[in-house]
């Protein structure tokens, strides 16, 4: 839904990072490069914000 502040496993602060991959990502660059260029090298850090999908415009549809 939104973006995790932090990674899951081991706690780094990456939502700082969300917007910026997306925007390179949109630009057809490749996303390992991305996230090496952003400072993200961890794979469980790679791994939250490659697989992340923003659903909050989604289910904002149903708000009573």
């Amino acid at each position: 839904m939104i973006v995790p502040v932090r990674c899951f496993s081991c706690g780094k602060v990456i939502g700082s990072q969300y917007e910026e991959f997306m925007k390179r990502v949109e630009k057809k660059e490749n996303p390992e490069k991305a996230l090496t260029e952003l400072g993200v090298e961890r794979y469980c850090c790679r791994r939250t914000l490659f697989s992340h999908v923003e659903l909050i415009d989604d289910i904002m549809r149903f708000n009573a």
